[in-house]
C-alpha cells in the first residue's frame, strides 16, 4: 500500500468514526490537531506536511497497539541498503537557506502541490510572497511572521542512493548557538550564498554570518561542503557568469583559511532556490549557457564520507529529550550500533537504562548504525535525570567524564581589547553539550609555521594563535580525545554572542571521575 493510500484511509478512519461522511474540513482538522500534538512532543522533530504527520501518527499507533509489529526485515533491508547523510544548510540571514530546503522537499515529492498552495496564500496574506517556500521548513509563526529561522528544521528526503535528513541552521547571528547544535549532526553542509548585489557583500564582510558559520560548520565535522550561489535569477544577477565567478573567487581563499581543502572537499554550483533551477534537474542552456556542472541532487548524491565504525563503542549525544510512553531520548549515532533490547548507560550520571524501542526517521526499527538520527526510548531513567548534552554509551568501553582536560585552541577573533590569557572565561560548545568553562593555563604556544611547540613559556596570545591550554568546567560533561572521535573531542569558545576560539581535546585526566 503506498503512503497516499495509507493517508486516505486515515483520513476515511478518522472521519467516519463521527459521521461515517467524510468531511474535508475534519479531516483538515484533525491534521492541525496532530500536528499540535507532535510539536508539543518535540521542539526539535519539525514535522513537514499533512503525509508525514498522518504516516506517523500511523507509526505511533502501530508502536501503542503492537510493539511487535516491526517492520519486516526485507523492508529494514531495504532502507538500509541506502546510506544517509545528514546535510546542515548554513550561511548568512536571507540568503535563502529555508526556501532551498523546501525546494528540495517539494522537488522530491515529500511536499504536494496543494500544500504548496496554502503556503502561498499565506505569504501572500503576510505581505511576502517570495517567502512560501520557506514555510515548509519554518513552520513556527515566530520564524514565519519575521522570515528567520529560529529553531533548527529537520526534514528528510531520498535520492536514488541516499537518504538525507536536512538541518535547516538559523542564520542571523542570536540564534548560532541553536546553529552550533545543528551543524554538530551534519555530515556535509550546503552554505548558501546569495548572488543579490549587496547581499553576498553583507554576509560576507566582517559581522556577517557566511564566515563565521564556514569557521563554525569546519570545527564541529563538516567536513564537505557544497556552496551554492542561491538568487541567481535575480534581476540584478540575471544568471551573470560575471557575478558567479568573483563569488567564486572570493569565497575560494576564505574557505582554504577556515581549513577547507577547495580542490577535493568543496564543490561550488548556481541555482535558483526559488524557481527549483538546477536542483533536481540540470539547468537549460537557454536560461544558464555556461554552466556545464551538475545539478544540486547530482551534487549531494556524489558526496563522498568517511565511513564511521558499526562496531566500535556506542556513543550517541542526546540533544534533546520528551515524555512519551516512557523516556524518549534524541541524538545521532556517532559510533557503534544499537539495538532493541540492549543495556546502556546514560553518562555523566552513570544510569543505567535498556533501550525499550528505537525509531528512524518516524519509523521504528530494530537497530541501527552510525550517522542514524534516531529517537531512542529508554526503561529505568526518568527524563528529568537527562540533560542535553549527556551522552548515550556503551556499558563496556563508557564515555570519560570531566570537569577539566587538555586542548589545543585557535584564537579566532578575541573581543576588543581582550586578552587570551589564564583567568578567560568563555561559554564551550561540544557535540550537544553548551557549558561555561574557564581557561586555567596556557601550557605552550605553537608555531603555526612549523606546527612544533614555541620554546619560550607563554602567559598570553592575540589574534592568530595557537596555543595548548587547560580548561576548566563548572559541571561534569563527558568528551573524548579528538583523536580518538574527532565529533566528540572538537569545540568551539564563544563569548558575547562570537565565536573567539575553535578547538580539539587533546588530553583527558587519566582517572576519569
Amino acid at each position: 500500500m503506498d503512503i497516499e493510500e495509507e493517508i486516505r484511509s486515515l483520513q476515511l478512519d478518522s472521519a467516519e468514526d463521527n459521521t461515517g461522511v467524510i468531511n474535508p474540513e475534519d479531516a483538515k482538522l484533525e491534521e492541525v490537531e496532530k500536528l499540535d500534538r507532535m510539536e508539543e512532543d518535540s521542539k526539535d522533530d519539525v514535522s513537514l506536511n499533512s503525509k508525514d504527520v498522518q504516516a506517523e501518527s500511523k507509526v505511533k499507533d502501530k508502536a501503542v497497539s503492537a510493539p511487535g509489529d516491526v517492520e519486516t526485515p526485507d523492508e529494514m533491508e531495504e532502507d538500509n541498503k541506502k546510506r544517509h547523510l545528514n546535510v546542515v544548510f548554513i550561511g548568512h540571514v536571507d540568503a535563502g537557506k529555508s526556501t532551498t530546503g523546501g525546494q528540495i522537499l517539494f522537488l522530491s515529492g515529500q511536499v504536494d502541490d496543494r500544500t504548496i498552495q496554502k503556503y502561498e496564500k499565506e505569504a501572500k496574506d503576510k505581505s511576502r510572497e517570495s517567502w512560501y517556500m520557506a514555510y515548509i521548513m519554518d513552520t513556527n509563526e515566530e520564524e514565519r511572521v519575521k522570515g528567520k529561522t529560529v529553531e533548527v528544521g529537520r526534514a528528510h528526503f531520498e535520492t536514488e542512493t541516499t537518504r538525507f535528513t536536512i538541518l535547516d541552521a538559523p542564520g542571523h547571528k542570536s540564534y548560532v548557538p541553536n546553529m552550533i547544535s545543528g551543524a554538530s549532526q551534519a555530515d556535509i553542509g550546503v552554505l548558501v550564498i546569495s548572488a543579490r548585489k549587496g547581499e553576498f557583500e553583507t554576509g560576507y564582510e566582517r559581522g556577517g554570518q557566511t564566515r563565521e558559520h564556514v569557521q563554525l560548520a569546519k570545527t564541529l565535522g563538516v567536513s564537505k561542503l557544497l556552496v551554492v550561489v542561491n538568487k541567481m535569477d535575480d534581476p540584478t544577477v540575471n544568471w551573470s557568469k560575471e557575478r558567479y565567478d568573483e563569488i567564486e573567487s572570493k569565497m575560494i581563499p576564505f574557505l582554504k583559511s577556515s581549513g577547507y581543502n577547495v580542490k577535493k572537499d568543496v564543490l561550488f554550483l548556481p541555482i535558483s532556490g526559488l524557481l527549483g533551477t538546477n536542483m533536481k534537474t540540470r539547468i537549460d542552456k537557454s536560461v544558464c549557457s555556461w554552466w556545464n556542472g551538475p545539478c544540486l541532487f547530482e551534487a549531494l548524491d556524489a558526496v563522498e564520507v568517511p565511513l564511521r565504525d558499526p562496531k566500535g563503542p556506542f556513543r550517541m549525544p542526546i540533544i534533546d529529550k520528551f515524555k512519551d510512553m516512557g523516556t524518549v531520548v534524541m541524538g545521532k549515532v556517532e559510533s557503534g550500533s544499537i539495538t532493541e533490547g540492549d543495556s546502556l548507560l546514560v553518562m555523566p550520571n552513570k544510569t543505567q537504562v535498556k533501550v525499550v524501542a528505537v525509531y528512524c526517521d518516524e519509523t521504528k526499527v530494530r537497530c541501527a548504525g552510525p550517522g542514524e538520527n534516531l529517537r531512542v526510548r529508554l526503561s529505568g531513567i526518568d527524563d528529568e535525570d537527562i540533560l542535553a548534552g549527556f551522552v548515550l554509551s556503551s556499558i563496556a568501553k563508557p564515555i570519560a567524564s570531566v570537569t577539566e582536560f587538555v586542548a589545543q585552541l585557535q584564537i579566532l577573533e578575541l573581543l576588543d581589547n581582550a586578552i587570551f590569557t589564564a583567568g578567560y572565561k568563555a561559554v564551550l560548545h561540544i557535540h550537544s553539550v553548551v557549558e561555561e568553562c574557564e581557561i586555567v593555563e596556557l601550557l605552550q604556544q605553537i608555531d603555526p609555521k612549523t606546527k612544533k611547540p614555541m620554546k619560550k613559556k607563554v602567559l598570553f596570545v592575540k589574534n592568530g594563535a595557537v596555543v595548548v591550554s587547560r580548561v576548566q568546567v563548572n559541571n561534569m560533561i563527558c568528551i573524548e580525545k579528538f583523536a580518538d572521535f574527532p565529533q566528540l573531542g572538537r569545540f568551539t569558545l564563544r563569548t558575547e554572542g562570537k565565536t573567539v576560539a575553535v578547538g580539539k581535546v587533546t588530553g583527558l585526566p587519566s582517572v576519569s571521575s
